[in-house]
């Protein structure tokens, strides 16, 4: 699945250009990488996103193409 479609659908960023944005301006990384919108993320992964003076640490727990904002947490777990 490619990265700003899970950080939309898993509800880490409302809306998929601004996940789109994030990755263009280099403040998400996959496995320490800094990523493009298009990259591909698989269970395991660890994402971490930039968020102006703040960040957040999240591991890939599982995908799916669409679910509930109830089911969306636990699509990740959150590191640190």
């Amino acid at each position: 699945m490619r990265i700003d479609k899970f950080l939309k659908n898993s509800r880490l960023i409302k809306r998929r250009t601004v996940a789109k944005d994030a990755c263009d301006q280099e403040r998400v990384s996959v496995n320490g990488k800094v990523v493009k919108a298009g990259a591909e993320v698989k269970v395991g992964d660890e994402i971490h996103i930039e968020f102006g003076n703040s960040s957040i640490t999240a591991r890939v727990l599982k995908l799916t193409e669409s679910c509930r904002k109830e089911d969306a947490a636990g699509m990740y777990e959150i590191i640190d």
